[in-house]
């Protein structure tokens, strides 16, 4: 299993992290009371999980990010696109606009992007 693939629980608690980092430990626990409601147990039970697998390191009561979130983000979305679609892109886009509409601009910017991408 990938370190990136984080349960649902380690991702809201990494937000918090990737949002106010670098923290201290203390800080980390107040906001994980204020936004998750966890006890301070709960709090390092997770943050030691995450050091363990070096998404965050906890270097003197402060604690910082070793991994982004948009690597996270795009492990996730890959794994989900490759469950769901078969890996395949074009179906999820097709899935994912199926009753959408988009504005011009925002349809210049997605093929912009996508030419940026041509190999």
């Amino acid at each position: 299993m990938s370190k990136l693939n984080l349960t649902e629980t380690e991702y809201r608690f990494a937000c918090i992290v990737w949002e106010n980092e670098p923290l201290g430990s203390g800080e980390l626990v107040e906001l994980c009371n204020e936004e998750l409601g966890w006890k301070k147990s709960t709090t390092y039970t997770v943050l030691k999980r995450l050091c363990d697998r070096q998404i965050f390191k906890n270097v003197n009561a402060t604690v910082s990010a070793m991994v982004k979130k948009e690597q996270v983000q795009k492990f996730k979305s890959e794994k989900f696109i490759n469950r769901t679609f078969n890996g395949s892109l074009p179906h999820f886009i097709t899935s994912f606009m199926s009753d959408r509409k988009i504005s011009q601009a925002e349809a210049d910017k997605l093929k912009k992007l996508i030419d940026s991408y041509k190999g």
